[in-house]
């Protein structure tokens, strides 16, 4: 049987130019990626964004506009996810190291400048050109196969 696609949000939130980042999964340092997750029944996609935002930097944010969408799968799988990034506003709170993900997935977090992300490996590649709004930032990142 398939698993449904499942839909996640993502949070650009840029703040003293300055995109903030949190590990992709738990455990592994070596990805990084925008805040968020899954989305949750009977929740709007800003509204889940923000509670994942919070959840996973303990953070406050107002959701913006929409401004991606990405998809990956796994090819010998049935797991497949599509993500709409939406652009965000800091309103409240700082980053801690203290903080704690209640789901425990994230555990770290931190602002990066844009010259930093050339050597950090980042889901998805266009990530930068989209936090900076370059003129050629995708607003579709095709289905890619998931990293393991």
């Amino acid at each position: 049987m398939t698993k449904p696609i499942r839909i996640a949000v993502r949070g650009i939130l840029l703040h003293e130019n300055r995109l903030l980042l949190v590990n992709a999964y738990k455990g592994r340092g070596d990805l990084w990626c925008a805040p968020g997750g899954g989305a949750q029944v009977h929740q709007s996609l800003p509204e889940n964004l923000a509670r994942e935002i919070h959840e996973e930097t303990g953070l406050t944010v107002t959701v913006g506009a929409p401004c991606l969408v990405n998809e990956f799968h796994d090819p010998q799988g049935s797991f497949h996810q599509v993500e709409v990034f939406f652009r965000c506003t800091l309103t409240e709170g700082q980053l801690n190291e203290a903080w704690q993900d209640p789901e425990q997935i994230v555990s770290m977090r931190r602002w990066v400048s844009r010259e930093e992300l050339d050597d950090l490996n980042i889901k998805p590649s266009g990530l930068a050109a989209v936090a900076w709004r370059d003129l050629d930032a995708p607003v579709y990142d095709p289905l890619e196969a998931i990293l393991k």
